[in-house]
């Protein structure tokens, strides 16, 4: 690009909480901190100036940002353990997808109020933390339910706790109490402490950023409810800890991801009062910093992983690197040549992609292999982020396979998540067409896939 006077000048970049004035040709501009109760008080103006054209954006501190995702995350827990701690009325929130909506992976496929209201429960804290970014939160629930009545209601937060507990109460088939715990748990702030958020010091444009939620992953297992499964070796093949809650981040124009939340609201159940308590991972992977709830290092420190650093210290012993030690965990219904082929490793099953994709965060196995394209972004976005942050990632499978049997390793083939596929209609715009592999240490992957390569699919 050229100005009047030659060669186009670089753009500055304004970013302060004090007043400046700059000047730019002819143009002069004040950057200010953004005054609106409604903005966070940490936000701040930031303004691109090139010849006669400027963009405004908005810069909030990354710590501000993650801890709101944390915190959505945690309420949204609090309203999936509510919504099963009665099973009598958890069947009256229960409603089958159909059409477009559907999984082709399952012969019936469903969601919950829970799934419904998490989601509208995220954009709606979202959206009042940084407005205008409701409008780029997306994810794999309609707001639609029916109830049992027949009748279609949308689902949201209103604005105050008694009317969402009225438009609850019309899901619920007139359960006022139910409706009203519920609409409680929506308006009601979390409280959580965690030192190592307040100590994130990276700054991001909000229009940068869009959102993918999954509201209730594994929704099956979730209803199924079962709560007495005994894990292998740290990995439950089914039940209610295979359920998780997911927020990942993406960058716009890449369509990186740039930070995720795993929340698991079902991890351990009091023997006395029945009552469950979850955890939650998060990552942040932007710009060569590299920061994850699972590290025990200077969170400002810029991590940048090879090949040879692979290992974490929480890992145990059996789980380290090696030809001889390699995990994978894959579905039940994978291809029967993978399996095979997956064999000379230890190998486990597992419901759920999200919690599949956490047992390779938290190192139980090497890799979370799918050869099929039954996932999609929101499946994938969150964990994505946290392992970008430990200097893994996720790759498109069937990408994968071709490069490495064109001899071409140079690039991994990691998924995006701003862009559908082309002709698709319904959910599977949004698939991941050629199945993934998630993976902590990039020669764990290379590995594997190796092995792979040699299978006839």
């Amino acid at each position: 690009m050229r100005t009047a006077g030659g060669f186009a000048k670089r753009p500055r970049l304004i970013h302060h909480n004090e007043p400046q004035t700059l000047s730019c040709d002819c143009v002069t501009l004040s950057a200010r901190p953004i005054a609106s109760s409604l903005l966070s008080e940490r936000a701040s103006e930031c303004r691109t100036i090139q010849g006669d054209h400027i963009e405004t954006h908005l810069i909030f501190t990354m710590t501000e940002f993650l801890t709101a995702l944390v915190y959505a995350s945690e309420k949204s827990a609090n309203i999936a353990r509510a919504c099963k701690q009665e099973e009598t009325l958890f069947q009256l929130l229960v409603q089958e997808k159909k059409g477009n909506e559907k999984n082709k992976k399952f012969v019936s496929d469903f969601k919950t109020l829970a799934d419904v209201l998490v989601q509208e429960v995220i954009k709606h804290d979202i959206g009042k933390k940084f407005p205008g970014l409701e409008d780029y939160v997306f994810g794999e629930e309609s707001n639609q339910f029916t109830n049992s009545l027949g009748e279609k209601i949308k689902v949201e937060v209103c604005a105050t706790e008694t009317e969402t507990a009225e438009l609850l109460s019309k899901v619920l088939d007139g359960n006022t109490s139910a409706a009203k715990l519920l609409a409680k748990i929506v308006h009601h702030d979390v409280s959580i402490k965690d030192p190592a958020l307040e100590k994130v010091k990276v700054d991001i444009p909000q229009d940068t950023m869009a959102v993918w939620v999954d509201p209730i992953d594994s929704t099956l297992q979730y209803i199924k409810g079962y709560a007495d499964e005994k894990p292998k070796d740290g990995i439950y093949s089914k039940g209610l800890q295979c359920v998780t809650i997911l927020i990942g981040v993406y960058n716009r124009s890449s369509g990186l991801p740039i930070m995720g939340v795993i929340n698991q609201p079902f991890v351990t159940r009091d023997p006395d009062s029945f009552r469950w308590r979850g955890q939650y991972f998060w990552g942040l992977s932007y710009k060569g910093i590299n920061i994850c709830s699972l590290q025990n290092q200077d969170v400002n420190a810029t991590s940048q992983s090879t090949d040879d650093q692979c290992e974490d210290p929480r890992q145990s012993e059996d789980l380290q690197s090696g030809n001889d030690n390699l995990s994978a965990v894959i579905s039940t219904s994978e291809n029967e040549a993978i399996k095979t082929a997956l064999s000379m490793l230890r190998l486990y099953y597992a419901a759920g992609a999200g919690y599949k994709s956490l047992c390779a965060v938290q190192g139980f196995v090497s890799v979370y292999l799918l050869s099929e394209d039954t996932t999609f972004k929101w499946d994938c976005c969150a964990p994505h982020a946290i392992l970008r942050s430990l200097g893994g990632g996720m790759v498109d499978f069937r990408e994968c396979l071709k490069r490495i049997k064109a001899g071409n390793l140079d690039e991994r083939p990691e998924l995006i998540y701003n862009t559908p596929v082309n002709g698709a209609t319904g959910v599977d715009r949004w698939a991941n067409k050629g199945g993934l592999v998630a993976y902590r240490c990039p020669k764990d992957l290379d590995t594997i896939m190796n092995i792979v390569s040699k299978v006839n699919l």
